[in-house]
């Protein structure tokens, strides 16, 4: 017997349109039918949205962890709890994002991931790696450990690759470093995402690498120069490049505090929905109520304050990490701008989906589609979340 879930009584978002008391049938974890019309479905478990928002689930292309967790802990409990901690906000899909590391810490990351997708059942489902260094610029390196920071290694990333196949998904890298064209044409030859980070990069050095295989900019303004004089001359950064560029993907931290609201509304304005995923890029201190924690392993990581609704460096001279999840996102687009629901909702669905090439199952709610749906209420706090058909959290 098929296992069936029907969703009625709420606003759904489709890709096109919101739909009024619309319905959604799930057939074992596929989404079957959309529609108005209230009817029933033998067999089918009922969830009553009681007029709240029927939505895609979040996609989060950039998290390090939660809950008091981080990825680059070591074990496989933080893999999970991860999962579970960020699909009570919403979050249906993640990759998770390491940090500048020895290269040994980073292949155990990987054999963790490994063993984590398999036991993954409550949680967010995992997308793959995001490798966030180690070859970045020191001077840009915010709160990323310079002990781990180095240019590109053929031998070390070929190596990392090969440790675990399609394992490693993106990676980001700045790429005016030695080496780092060269990794970029690689990375693409493998169907891997290569990403514009932590860089001193001028407009030139991003065009380079726009033709090299780089196709998104990590986390837009934080990490990255915008314009700048050298001897007197003017030089566009990497955040012009991203508006100058078209085809070039960018993400950002709508926390409400990496960047402020003129910020958002300039970014959306030039590069509009279709290429903006918001993401969290949130630390283990993402839904805890503490005021100190550590970016990164627990065994070597970097201790960091908590206040302010972010995580900062000890001396307060740097972000060291957002503590957002992903309906904070949400909220701080729908409160401190004027961009509509729709394209809120795309930023953290659609485009995520299609950046991270899962688009044809995920995204968006669309008939043949995985059942990955979120169920928020007019404050934007999240009442469900279903993965695949199966509901993960409900308030």
């Amino acid at each position: 017997m098929k296992k069936r879930l029907k969703i009625f009584n709420g606003t759904v978002i489709t890709p096109y349109r919101l739909i009024p008391n619309g319905i959604l049938l799930i057939e074992d974890g596929i989404i079957r039918e959309i529609g108005t019309a209230n009817r029933d479905f033998p067999d089918a478990d009922e969830i009553d949205a009681k007029g709240q928002f029927i939505a895609p689930g979040f996609i989060d292309l950039h998290v390090h962890g939660g809950g008091g967790h981080d990825f680059m802990d070591g074990s496989l409990e933080a893999f999970l709890e991860i999962a579970k901690t960020h699909a009570r906000f919403g979050t249906t899909a993640m990759v998770p994002t390491t940090l500048t590391a020895t290269k040994e810490s980073l292949l155990k990351t990987l054999d963790l991931y490994q063993e984590a997708v398999k036991n993954n059942t409550q949680g967010a489902e995992f997308l793959g790696l995001h490798l966030e260094g180690p070859y970045f610029a020191m001077s840009q390196r915010g709160a990323q450990d310079p002990r781990y920071i180095r240019n590109p290694d053929p031998a070390e990333y070929r190596e990392i690759l090969a440790h675990a196949p399609g394992v490693v998904r993106r990676w980001s890298i700045a790429p005016e470093l030695p080496g780092a064209l060269d990794m970029g044409r690689f990375l693409q030859s493998q169907g891997i995402l290569a990403s514009v980070a932590h860089t001193e990069a001028i407009h030139e050095d991003v065009v380079l690498a726009a033709e090299n295989g780089y196709s998104l900019m990590t986390h837009l303004y934080s990490g990255m120069l915008g314009v700048t004089r050298r001897n007197a001359f003017r030089y566009a950064g990497a955040v012009e490049s991203a508006f100058l560029l078209d085809d070039m993907d960018v993400e950002i931290i709508t926390d409400g505090i990496h960047l402020p609201p003129p910020l958002l509304q300039l970014i959306y304005k030039i590069k509009g929905p279709d290429r903006i995923a918001l993401i969290t890029d949130a630390m283990r201190a993402a839904a805890q109520n503490v005021t100190e924690s550590t970016l990164g392993s627990l065994q070597n990581g970097l201790p960091v304050l908590v206040e302010d609704g972010v995580a900062k460096l000890p001396d307060r001279t740097a972000f060291a990490g957002s503590i957002a999840t992903a309906d904070r996102l949400l909220r701080t687009i729908m409160t401190q701008t004027d961009i509509p629901l729709t394209a809120a909702v795309q930023m953290l669905t659609a485009t995520p989906a299609r950046i991270m090439g899962v688009d044809k199952r995920k995204g968006s709610l669309a008939i043949g589609k995985e059942a990955d749906v979120v169920l928020f209420d007019n404050l934007y706090q999240i009442q469900t979340t279903i993965c695949k058909g199966n509901v993960v959290f409900s308030s």
